[in-house]
């Protein structure tokens, strides 16, 4: 992939295989990620989705599974309807004792058009820390303390 990767890794107070639960498990993910009408951890499955940082800025998301491991790795492309640019989301996950460490790439940012502000770099890095570092985190201590 072309471009810089955007990186962000956090530790969370979980096993891995409760991460890999909420980023496979589409009734998970829409409590913390996106809405998917349909997800299936599955290589060559492709699924869509809609955002954007406004009502009258919605983009058509369409994604499409590279890779699986269970508990360790899930990876997908990622494109919009209608504009150049292809990228790979790669999330990775590494046992740490009691804890378990994420591990979130986006590769290939550079790859969308500059033209468009909605697809620049530092969006990308505040959108992920925002999903990883508060959302990720706190639906897992949410379900941590539901058990």
């Amino acid at each position: 992939m072309a471009g810089e990767a955007f990186v962000i890794e956090r530790t969370f107070e979980v096993a891995t295989d409760r991460i890999w639960k909420a980023i496979t498990d589409k009734d998970e993910m829409k409590l913390w990620y996106f809405d998917l009408p349909e997800f299936r951890p599955e290589v060559g499955f492709t699924f869509r989705f809609t955002g954007g940082p406004a009502e009258d800025r919605q983009y058509l998301h369409i994604c499409k599974i590279t890779e699986v491991i269970p508990d360790k790795k899930l990876a997908y492309t990622w494109k919009y309807e209608g504009y150049e640019g292809n990228t790979r989301v790669t999330f990775e996950l590494f046992e740490e004792g009691k804890q378990s460490r994420l591990k979130l790439r986006h590769e290939g940012l550079k790859t969308f058009p500059a033209s468009n502000p909605d697809f620049a770099e530092e969006n990308f890095a505040e959108g992920w820390t925002w999903i990883i570092g508060t959302a990720l985190k706190e639906f897992l201590e949410k379900s941590i303390n539901e058990i």
